[in-house]
């Protein structure tokens, strides 16, 4: 499980990782807490629109930001981007207006929507090897279920001792750590991108997703499990502090159960991803999401069926991302990771973008067994579209020709008749996904 931290590189990254992640959890509470003091009983207002605007950033900026970056030194890029966050955050506890939050908020979620894919690009070169490389993913998987239990903990004991402004200076510090590390790591040269237009560059991931069927069938999968992740992250305190009459230490236990289950999934796929598809581990994930919401949508809920429940869909949502950059891998050239790995940011986090007002706004208009039921529908859905997206029995060698090649060219020197076959994966030379014997074009 942790054999990457053995490749010294991987060890810095990750540790720079660390501690952004510890920061940007500090600041998510701080935030809170500053919405309250700016907006009082609008704090709720202030938050969700803070999250939105979080999202909106994460959507639209992810595959603009790396359009900009790809031509940069990927090291620099990354000091720079958390030099910004960290410099951001430290303006926060100096605001007066609610407005100046947002603005903060977006640049700070833009920033991040540049840096986090770019460093998860930059992991498959790290660990060549892929055996290490899924062990990593889960590793990443496990810090992230790590950070949403301790940071609340450790912003707890930090406000025993420090007014909630200097967890601001915390979040601060975590980041410029991050990008000192950062700062003392060689990074392998990788394989350059083609020169081409900002906007062919700016589309050229997402053009990528729409083309392979597996990245199809992984942005149904992510809707699919966000339906069960929505559920968890925007209604647990409703149900259980305003349905069940329990209090937050009751909040904290449900939550946590959410987290084992995801941390159990992430610890067990390095040891069953030689023997099982990245596809089954998903669509798996999938169908416990709508196992899931249909007992929550059929029983009355106590304590214990949350219980029951939450570590269900914990291990949902760990089953879903856990491979995902497997898969990511395993369908793009290296010199496309970086635009391949920004579209699935920023597709992933439209998913969420849709699932989180979804199961806030049913839940208050319509109760929160109708919660359970919409969701359900749309996991269902997200599974069903997955599924024929992305077929059991897709062939990744598949016997082909070029439509727009001279007979000459390098690419065809082992074709017979025209044709030749190899895996495909969609770059400029195969702009399509083809058929058997079908032709092919440029992207």
């Amino acid at each position: 499980m942790f054999e990457p931290l053995q490749d010294w590189r991987y060890r810095r990254l990750f540790s720079a990782q660390c501690m952004a992640l510890l920061g940007t959890g500090l600041a998510t509470i701080a935030l809170a807490l500053l919405a309250y003091e700016l907006a009082q009983e609008r704090a709720g207002v202030v938050m969700g629109t803070a999250l939105a605007i979080k999202m909106v950033a994460y959507v639209i900026v992810a595959p603009l930001a790396q359009a900009f970056a790809e031509r940069l030194p990927r090291r620099q890029v990354l000091i720079v981007l958390e030099m910004l966050r960290g410099s951001v955050v430290l303006l926060l506890p100096f605001v007066t207006e609610v407005w100046q939050v947002y603005v903060l908020i977006f640049v700070l979620q833009s920033a991040s929507a540049a840096f986090t894919p770019t460093l998860q690009a930059t992991i498959p070169a790290v660990l060549r090897e892929e055996r290490r490389y899924v062990k990593g993913l889960a590793l990443t998987r496990l810090a992230h279920d790590l950070e949403n239990l301790l940071s609340p903990l450790l912003a707890a004991y930090l406000l025993t001792l420090m007014s909630f402004n200097l967890l601001f200076v915390g979040t601060a510090l975590g980041m410029f750590a991050s990008a000192a590390i950062i700062a003392m790591t060689a990074l392998p040269r990788v394989e350059r991108a083609e020169q081409r237009s900002y906007t062919a560059r700016a589309l050229r991931g997402v053009k990528i997703f729409l083309h392979t069927p597996s990245l199809k069938g992984l942005t149904a999968i992510h809707f699919a499990i966000a339906a069960g992740g929505a559920m968890v992250l925007v209604n647990t305190v409703v149900y259980v502090q305003g349905v069940l009459g329990l209090g937050q230490r009751e909040v904290a236990l449900v939550m946590a159960c959410f987290g084992a289950g995801s941390m159990s999934v992430a610890l067990l796929v390095p040891h069953i991803i030689h023997r099982v598809r990245d596809r089954t581990i998903m669509l798996a994930g999938c169908l416990a999401t709508v196992l899931a919401m249909a007992i929550g949508a059929l029983t009355p809920q106590t304590l214990w069926s949350l219980l029951l429940l939450w570590p269900l869909l914990g291990a949902a949502l760990g089953a879903g991302v856990t491979t995902a950059g497997r898969v990511l891998l395993h369908s793009s050239r290296e010199s496309d990771r970086p635009a391949v790995f920004a579209a699935h940011f920023s597709i992933s986090h439209a998913a969420w973008l849709v699932t989180y007002p979804t199961a806030g706004v049913v839940g208050a208009r319509y109760g929160l067994d109708a919660v359970f039921l919409v969701l359900g529908v749309l996991a269902l859905l997200g599974t069903v579209l997955a599924v024929r997206a992305w077929p059991a029995g897709l062939v990744l060698t598949v016997e082909h020709e070029h439509a727009d090649l001279s007979p000459d060219d390098p690419h065809l020197a082992d074709a017979q008749g025209g044709r030749h076959a190899h895996p495909i994966v969609i770059d400029d030379l195969h702009g399509n996904w083809p058929a058997p014997g079908g032709r092919v074009g440029r992207l």
